[in-house]
Order: C-alpha cells, then structure tokens, then sequence
C-alpha cells in the first residue's frame, strides 16, 4: 500500500474534524529573569554542566580544567588550544575521536534549556561525534521562549544562505527502553557543559 493510499483511507475514515486553533491568542511564556530561568533549568532538566565566565577570561583554560584528561580537543574557536579544525579535517570520520568539542551557540532559550547551534563549522559532525561537547554561550543571547528563538533565526532574509544547517541542543544525548534502562551518549555526546560568558 503507498503513502498516499494510505492518506486517503485515513481522510475516508475521519469521522470529526476541528479547526486549528488560533495561535495568535497564543502568551509565549515569559520570565522576570530568563538568564537565571536558563541556567536553573540548563543544571536541572537539561542535565548539562554550567560553568560562567566573564568576557576576556582564558577559555582554553577553563576547557582544560573543566577536562583535564582530554586528549583530542576540537575546535575552530579563537583561543582554544586543540588537536582537530572541524574547518580543516578532511572529512568528518576523523572527528569520530574526539574527547571534546568546542562549539559556540547563538541563542539560549530559557523555556527548555535549549541552544541553537547553527552550522559555523566544515564539520557538524563535531556537534554530535564528540565524546564531550562544551557550548560557550552568551548571556545576552538568551531570550525567554522558542517563538523568541525562531523569531531570531529567521529575522535575518540570508541567515539559512549563510549557515547550511543549525540544530538545538539541550544537554547530554540520551534514551530509554521500556524498561526504563537510561543510556547516555546514544545519538551524541556524552556529557554537555555550557560556558555561558557574562558580559556586564
């Protein structure tokens, strides 16, 4: 049986239909300090490890203690001492030992946690074949909710000609059976640390 086979016997068999609801009586939530609401729920929900940093501080430092048994670092971010460019690899199989990754995001969303990793690498494959993966994340890049997010990604005409591709991300890969066995570093990394920059 195709798809669309499939689609119409669907629509035969519908017995009541609604209308979709008028999503502009929608109140995104908001919050009376949504950098406090994200690094509350980034340690909580998130799972992931936060540590704050001011502007101008040593963040090739802070990875290393953060980290000290790494052995492969990588990273195309200015100040990060590390092994492997995901600019300069030739393909994206040679990231596959990497210990840790350091990436930059570009929106905190403090409903959920979640970061918006846009494509600012050769290699994305350093956002999910990473062991451990650290985000450095300002805190003025945090906004209150998705539609906030959204609104962001998509008020520049030429952000998705700029950047081949972006995901969120919030805190360590993970999955569970039906029996409820967690596992961690399933689809991506291990483990997720945001360094947020301060920068007041």
């Amino acid at each position: 049986m195709s798809k669309q086979q499939i689609l119409d016997a669907l629509r035969r068999h519908t017995r009541e239909t609604y209308e979709m609801p008028d999503l502009s009586r929608l109140t995104p939530i908001t919050y009376a300090d949504p950098v406090a609401e994200f690094k509350q729920k980034t340690t909580t929900i998130a799972g992931a490890k936060l540590i704050e940093m001011q502007e101008g501080d040593d963040l090739n430092a802070i990875v290393c203690q953060a980290y000290p048994e790494a052995r492969v670092i990588a990273s195309n971010l200015p100040g990060v001492e590390a092994q492997l460019n995901p600019d300069t690899v030739g393909e994206a199989q040679e990231l596959a030992c990497v210990d840790v990754g350091v990436i930059r995001g570009d929106i905190g969303v403090a409903e959920n946690a979640c970061i918006w990793v846009p494509q600012t690498m050769k290699e994305r494959a350093i956002c999910f074949a990473s062991e451990q993966l650290v985000i450095v994340l300002y805190a003025d890049d945090i906004v209150n909710n998705m539609h906030e997010a959204y609104a962001r990604i998509s008020a520049s005409s030429d952000y998705f000609r700029q950047y081949k591709f972006g995901t969120f991300i919030s805190g360590p890969s993970k999955t569970a059976d039906i029996e409820g066995a967690l596992v961690y570093g399933a689809q991506a990394a291990r483990g997720v640390t945001v360094v947020l920059v301060n920068t007041k």
